[in-house]
């Protein structure tokens, strides 16, 4: 807790917070499933359960009433049925509903904001989970105070009452373990900058949450001057932020290394009419966008003009063919972080998202490196 002037002090309060998923003595392996895959014929009876200890569903939306609401009526309902159906299949494995993300965050500040508004969204929250069969939630909120989508409302007081949301979801929740006897999830998305870390009082907020899984992706993008590195593990002369320095930033604001579950994206992102200069790193260019996975590894790797090059210092792979630049994930750079999180003792992996890897190169790899001793 905090006292009048903003400073931690301690509290007796019990909270429960662990699970008790199959791979709860090792690393979390926690998967991302995006609703609209489906229409892309990625479905949830593709998902390879038995490498994954949790599915996060995004997203739910949240309604002007302040209640968790499914987000795609053509879709969800026939989702969630079937991630049920793999639940039988792969009783380790547990689901959340992840809410908000990118572009359904803007109700957010006005849920958090009053008390009986922080009731009415957990009260929602505790009904839905009971009605899908899910096992907790995820709250993906893009981004208190500032940030995120344009259509968003923020507050300063966006820091202190997604804390009090948090907590009061927590008490819900486990207020209905109390009834039924099982235990309720309760977990959060988080950005990976040190902005972002400021916008929350981590080292409360923690206490009342499974695990945080911090998006160490999208360090870079098409919203840059200079093309980038989405996801360097490590700073170099190109990227003054890395994937470690989200990771060190959030221990050093007090979340246990043990509670931070590691993002690992399986996409990359592509910036065009790049000058051809430094194989294409920190140039001008004129428009970007993202690219699956399968769709660099398939089409671009050593192909049509493109040529690999390693970044030794940032630990990364790039793609160039003197106009396009890729900066992406492979197999190589993805062991390298998975030896960062077993270094660092972190609480596993987090994949956005499953369907950008239907080959499950990287998840297999991911998988073996966290399962070995």
């Amino acid at each position: 807790m905090y006292d009048s002037a903003g400073q931690v002090v301690e509290t007796k309060e019990t909270v429960r917070v662990e699970n008790s998923s199959k791979a709860e003595t090792g690393y979390k392996m926690v998967g991302y499933y995006a609703g609209w895959a489906s229409y892309s014929g990625y479905n949830v009876s593709d998902i390879d359960a038995s490498k994954l200890t949790h599915i996060n569903y995004a997203f739910a939306n949240i309604s002007d009433d302040r209640k968790i609401a499914v987000g795609d009526t053509a879709t969800d309902y026939e989702n969630f049925k079937q991630l049920q159906m793999l639940k039988e299949k792969h009783p380790h494995v547990k689901t959340l509903i992840s809410v908000g993300g990118w572009t359904w965050s803007r109700n957010f500040s006005d849920v958090a904001l009053t008390e009986a508004a922080r009731e009415t969204f957990a009260e929602s929250v505790r009904q839905f989970i009971l009605k899908y069969g899910f096992d907790g939630v995820d709250l993906d909120w893009e981004y208190p105070v500032s940030g995120g989508h344009p259509d968003n409302k923020n507050r300063p007081g966006d820091k202190r009452n997604y804390t009090l949301l948090i907590k009061k979801i927590r008490e819900t929740l486990d207020n209905q373990s109390e009834i039924d006897g099982k235990e309720y999830l309760l977990t959060i998305a988080a950005g990976a900058s040190k902005g972002h870390a400021a916008n929350m009082e981590l080292a409360e907020l923690q206490r009342y949450v499974n695990y945080i899984q911090l998006m160490t992706y999208d360090i870079h993008g098409e919203w840059d001057a200079v093309t980038g590195l989405n996801a360097p593990l490590y700073q170099n002369a190109d990227s003054s932020w890395s994937v470690r320095d989200g990771v060190e930033t959030y221990i050093n604001s007090g979340v246990p290394s043990e509670k931070l579950v590691m993002g690992l994206p399986f996409y990359g992102r592509a910036f065009h009419e790049v000058d051809n200069l430094n194989n294409g790193l920190n140039q001008s260019f004129s428009g970007g966008t993202s690219l699956t996975f399968a769709k660099i590894d398939t089409e671009f790797v050593d192909r049509n003009g493109f040529l690999r090059h390693w970044k030794e210092d940032a630990e990364v792979p790039i793609l160039y063919n003197g106009s396009t630049f890729i900066s992406y994930d492979d197999e190589e750079s993805i062991g390298k972080k998975t030896d960062y999180i077993k270094f660092a003792e972190l609480g596993g992996a987090m994949m956005w998202e499953l369907s950008q890897d239907p080959g499950e190169v990287l998840l297999n790899k991911i998988y073996i490196d966290l399962n070995q001793e």
